[in-house]
């Protein structure tokens, strides 16, 4: 439908819409003048509507907003044209795998396939005037220009619009390793291919409408998850649950855009004045969304980039022991003799569905019988406590509470959020916790009993530190998505906006003064999913990507 034709559709919804006296505003020269741009982007056709036309401002109030596809900026950067056709190797690198992957995106996909591919018969690939069937393999092989054979491949072409970019996509299922797939990435970019940017793959995706940027950031954090809790927040993530959150907040504040601007444009035509009480609370429910989701920033963090776990206590209580039943192996040496451990042992594990970095530490104690070694091994111990995000004091549950117990207690006192451990409770026929000061066992988010050797109190343990680094919400399981660092950034500058603009409502402030805030809102939540994006965020964003996806 021409530009014209769909504003005048626009135009005559929103009339019906509209008292009669409004309706023949909404229908004049300023709205019917409203400069209009269509956009076309492979094989669709999306209409833009400029800054400071009336379908823009009145669309949100009368249901027409969310039929519009969303914004896209038809060029990002320099380096990416569409006119392009880009490659790249999609598998890992360095991984001498049974199958590698080389996939091709753009409008001449098509086109470099037939020159390179040709059937285990010799026969060139698609030369008759039908297009090949999209999602089928094919078996053959890529030569040269000579007809050299480069590598057997299995060919699997997904044409527009049914593929990732929603360009004609190929890919090229080689055999693994570096050279077949470097012959066969060579091959393509000999029959002009360009070698796709960093995450250029999911730029076009989300350039041509497939999925939103939050959408975009959610592939970025399931390539990297390190746990199987991240995944499962990623793919949550994928499967558009942000970005659908936040387009149903901004489709509400829009609403009331319209309809701030429409009685301050109209005034003199409209007789019922604004229900402030009711337009306050239609704003503190929409700043409790947006509360929602921030709530979910610290979950998203934890679960992308984990958090440091310290073992301190003095020697020879079992925290080796207990590094080596967490990792399930023998990371750490363990013996009888006090000071065995002189430096930092570092080991990667899975609590709760977050990423965690063990340190085990030296013993913390002091004494003539201390060597300069042993020495530089505590001190690096105490730097190791300041600087984690969760202190696990271990003692012996067999010896009780010892002064050398307090002594390790007071240096790690106050550097953060603790959990004491009886360690060895196997070898003793209680904990021994009774014995325990009440001022220290008050100090601790948590006391806990524990059997490195056995394994008893381990899963206790793991519960409670999830629990604490989870700041009391249910840890990751329940596969929610989480909201990144950039996504919230652009929600607390959308829940400052909204909060000015109730301060303002309720000190009376006339109906003129709301439209800024209002708009500063709207562009913020804009941000999250894409649909107002400055170009330089979206080259960091994608610029993080691996090339070939």
């Amino acid at each position: 439908m021409p530009p014209t034709s769909t504003l005048a559709l626009a135009c005559s919804l929103l009339a019906l819409s509209l008292p009669q006296v409004l309706r023949n505003k909404v229908l004049s020269a300023r709205l019917i003048g409203s400069r209009v741009c269509s956009s076309h982007r492979g094989r669709e056709a999306s209409i833009s509507i400029r800054n400071g036309n009336a379908l823009a401002r009145f669309g949100g109030k009368f249901g027409l907003w969310g039929g519009l596809p969303s914004r896209r900026k038809a060029t990002i950067s320099s380096a990416v044209r569409e006119a392009d056709t880009i490659c790249a190797i999609a598998t890992g690198e360095g991984a001498e795998g049974a199958v590698g992957i080389v996939r091709m995106s753009g409008p001449q996909a098509l086109n470099f396939t037939r020159k390179a591919f040709r059937t285990m018969k010799g026969k060139q690939w698609g030369v008759d005037d039908r297009l090949p069937k999209s999602h089928r393999v094919y078996y053959g092989k890529v030569v040269g220009d000579d007809e050299s054979v480069l590598d057997e491949v299995l060919l699997l072409p997904m044409l527009s619009p049914r593929s990732y970019t929603r360009e004609d996509v190929i890919e090229f299922h080689c055999h693994g390793g570096r050279i077949c797939l470097s012959r066969v990435l060579s091959r393509c970019l000999e029959l002009g291919c360009r070698l796709a940017n960093p995450g250029e793959f999911t730029l076009r995706a989300y350039l041509n409408g497939r999925i939103d940027l939050a959408q975009a950031e959610s592939i970025s954090q399931l390539i990297s998850a390190k746990t199987v809790a991240a995944a499962d927040s990623a793919l949550a993530g994928l499967g558009g649950g942000i970005g659908e959150r936040v387009g149903t907040v901004r489709k509400e504040l829009i609403d009331l855009m319209a309809e701030v601007e429409a009685r301050v444009d109209f005034e003199e035509d409209v007789e019922d004045e604004v229900n402030v009480e009711e337009t306050v609370s239609r704003l503190k429910s929409i700043l409790g969304e947006i509360r929602e989701l921030l709530a979910t920033v610290r979950k998203g963090k934890l679960l992308r980039e984990g958090f440091q776990l310290a073992l301190v206590g003095r020697p020879n209580v079992g925290k080796s022991s207990l590094l080596n039943r967490w990792c399930g192996a023998d990371k750490a040496i363990v013996t009888d003799i006090a000071g065995t451990t002189r430096d930092v042992v570092e080991a990667s594990v899975d609590i709760g569905g977050f990423p965690v970095t063990l340190l085990d530490t030296a013993g913390i104690r002091a004494g003539e019988d201390v060597g300069e070694v042993e020495k530089i091994g505590v001190e690096r111990s105490r730097l190791a406590a300041r600087d984690a995000d969760i202190i696990v004091m271990v003692t012996d549950a067999s010896h009780g509470w010892l002064p050398e117990d307090d002594q390790v207690f007071q240096a790690v006192k106050g550097q953060g959020v603790a959990v004491l451990v009886a360690n060895k409770v196997d070898t003793t026929q209680g904990d021994n916790l009774h014995e325990i000061p009440t001022d220290v066992l008050k100090s601790f988010s948590a006391v806990l009993s524990t059997s490195a050797r056995t394994g008893e109190g381990m899963d206790s343990l793991e519960d409670t530190i999830a629990r604490i680094v989870a700041g009391g919400q249910s840890v990751p399981g329940g596969k929610s998505w989480a909201i990144n660092q950039r996504q919230a950034e652009a929600l607390m500058r959308s829940n400052e906006a909204l909060e000015r603009l109730i301060d303002m409502i309720e000190g009376g402030c006339s109906l003129e003064m709301w439209g800024v805030d209002l708009k500063g809102a709207v562009a913020a939540l804009g941000e999250v999913k894409g649909d107002d994006v400055q170009e330089e965020m979206l080259d960091e964003i994608f610029s993080r990507f691996c090339i070939g996806k």
